[in-house]
């Protein structure tokens, strides 16, 4: 498989390029020179932490602390990666003394339709879906934003959660934001060797643990396009024969707070048409997650109309879903994408 780092490297711009693109203007107010950067400081802090409400407080944090400081800024670097460094002295802080955020695959193997079990972990153990609009800049270049996506993918974020906080920031600075070793030392008070040394070891880690490589979200890629409308079909008609076709034979599916996972195509339809039989009849209504393509899932509910189930998150490779990640706090993730509360018997939404 490949090493997540190979595409992560275009994410963004250089530190002299965008600089270039964010000339700093002090005509402008400073709540607009710091605002200009909030998109790009939350998928980086969402990277370093796991979890999308957090790294939008530290995002917020970052900016209550720039501004409070704006006066001791002596403009020796650019606001950018001034701001840079005040957002990873922030996760750095939040990290400390805290377990690693992580996917159910990462705590233990899979279980059987036949041993799972109801176990629920808290919220901060895992790590959160994240809009794409939240932390993927808008680009006339495709090909970058592809590069973006990539750097936000769940197995990808899963792996850097792995990496000890520091080697964290370094390479999600090196190799995804493409920032140069010295730029990096300044910004972490370090030294040139002491940046790349911290680099290889988390290369060294991420080969290690292998995560998986999966497409990003294709819009205008036909072939993707057919395979989830084949899947939104066999899923809303509860045609498992038709799911198996679209599934790979060791495709997993998971259901954060549930710590169990299950491993193959028999198991997931297994869990389908026993424990999760309640899925039947559900309604499915795109969005995008973690650069993949996603689906707010509604069951039916009692009293008619649809209710919030799960935020389903698709990982797919070579044209076939190799994982169906369904995140159930829907009270919290629904609003987040923008999801109604309710859906109608016709389908239609329910404004909150």
């Amino acid at each position: 498989m490949a090493e997540p780092t190979t595409t992560a490297s275009t994410a963004e711009p250089s530190e002299d390029t965008k600089d270039t693109e964010h000339t700093d203007a002090p005509e402008q107010p400073l709540e607009l020179q710091l605002e200009r950067f909030r998109r790009e400081l939350t998928g980086y802090c969402y990277r370093m932490l796991g979890s999308v409400f957090e790294a939008e407080d530290a995002v917020q944090e970052t900016m209550v602390r720039a501004w409070r400081g704006h006066q001791r800024f002596e403009g020796r670097s650019s606001l950018r990666s001034w701001l840079y460094r005040i957002a990873t002295n922030v996760c750095l802080d939040a990290l400390k003394g805290r377990s690693n955020r992580a996917r159910p695959m990462d705590l233990g193997g899979p279980v059987t339709v036949a041993t799972a079990s109801d176990a629920i972990l808290p919220e901060v153990t895992w790590i959160g879906p994240v809009p794409d609009g939240r932390v993927v800049a808008e680009a006339a270049d495709p090909a970058e934003v592809a590069a973006q996506r990539e750097s936000v993918r769940l197995a990808f974020i899963a792996a850097l959660q792995r990496l000890a906080p520091r080697q964290r920031a370094v390479l999600i600075l090196r190799e995804v934001l493409g920032w140069h070793a010295g730029e990096v030392a300044e910004l972490l008070d370090s030294s040139t060797a002491s940046v790349n040394s911290a680099l290889q070891r988390a290369r060294s880690t991420l080969a290690a643990c292998e995560p998986a490589d999966t497409d990003p979200v294709r819009p205008l890629d036909q072939e993707q396009a057919a395979l989830l409308a084949r899947y939104v079909r066999a899923f809303e008609n509860y045609d498992m024969e038709g799911l198996v076709l679209l599934l790979h034979e060791d495709a997993v599916l998971s259901m954060p707070p549930f710590a169990m996972w299950l491993r193959g195509q028999q198991e997931i339809c297994g869990w389908m048409l026993g424990p999760g039989h309640g899925c039947r009849g559900s309604r499915l209504i795109p969005v995008v997650a973690n650069g993949a393509p996603a689906f707010g899932q509604y069951r039916p509910a009692p009293d008619g109309g649809y209710a919030p189930w799960a935020l389903q998150v698709l990982e797919i490779s070579a044209g076939r879903i190799v994982g169906l990640n369904s995140f159930l706090d829907t009270d919290v993730l629904f609003p987040l994408f923008g999801l109604p509360p309710r859906l109608e018997q016709d389908g239609t939404g329910q404004q909150g």
